[in-house]
C-alpha cells in the first residue's frame, strides 16, 4: 500500500527469537547476521545485501544465486560498513545471469564527492532520526550523498533505473519534491494503524 516496508526477522521467522539472547550475550557477529538476507520473507529476487567482512561478498552472492536471485549486489565498504560507502571504495560482488562478478565502486564513479568518515558518524536513535529528517527535508551534505548512492544503486538493481547515476537523480528528485517524506509518512501511518498494531487480528 505504501510501496515500502520493514520486515522484522523475528516476526516472520519465530525460531530466530530463541537465538536473540545468545547473540546479544556473545556480542559478536555470527552466522545469523548472514542468514537474515538469505531468508527474506518477501522472496526478493533483486536486492542489495551488506556483509561485515570483504571476503564474504562472493560467498553471499553465490548463495543468493543458488536461491534464485535474478540480480543482486553484495557490498562491503572499505571503511567497514555493510553498505555502499562514500568514504572510499566499496567491494561489490554482483550475481546476474547465472554468474558472480566482483568489482569496486568509488563515489566519484557516479558523480558524488568523497566523504570524510567522521561526517557519516551517527548516534543514538534520536540522533539518527534527526539526521534522517534533515535528509528528507532536502538538506545537502554527506548524509544525503550516501542515502542517494544506496538508493540509486537499489533502483538500478530493481530495474527501475538504467544506471546507478540515473537512480541517484531519481532519488534526488524524490527528496526535493517531498515524495520520499510523504512515502515514509504513509508507511508510518499504515504501520501504526489499529488493525496493524502488535497483537491485532484480521
Amino acid at each position: 500500500e505504501a510501496g515500502i516496508g520493514f520486515f522484522f526477522a523475528q516476526t516472520f521467522h519465530p525460531s530466530m527469537r530463541h537465538a536473540a539472547p545468545v547473540r546479544k550475550e556473545l556480542a559478536v557477529r555470527t552466522a545469523f547476521n548472514l542468514l537474515g538476507p538469505l531468508t527474506n520473507p518477501a522472496g526478493a529476487t533483486r536486492q542489495i545485501v551488506g556483509v561485515p567482512r570483504p571476503e564474504l561478498t562472493e560467498l553471499m552472492a553465490r548463495a543468493l544465486l543458488m536461491l534464485g536471485s535474478k540480480r543482486a549486489w553484495v557490498v562491503h565498504g572499505a571503511d567497514g560498513i555493510d553498505e555502499i560507502t562514500t568514504t572510499g571504495y566499496t567491494k561489490i560482488s554482483e550475481c546476474c545471469d547465472g554468474t558472480v562478478n566482483t568489482f569496486y565502486l568509488h563515489p566519484a564513479d557516479v558523480g558524488l564527492p568523497k566523504a570524510a568518515p567522521q561526517a557519516l558518524v551517527g548516534g543514538d536513535a534520536h540522533e539518527n532520526a534527526r539526521i534522517a529528517e534533515h535528509v528528507l527535508a532536502g538538506e545537502r551534505g554527506p548524509a544525503r550523498d550516501i542515502v542517494l548512492l544506496n538508493a540509486g544503486a537499489a533502483l538500478f538493481i530493481a530495474g527501475a533505473a538504467p544506471s546507478v547515476e540515473h537512480g541517484i537523480a531519481m532519488g534526488s528528485r524524490a527528496i526535493d519534491r517531498g515524495d520520499a517524506r510523504r512515502t515514509l509518512d504513509h508507511m508510518i501511518a499504515i504501520s501504526t494503524a489499529e488493525e496493524f498494531a502488535p497483537g491485532a487480528t484480521a
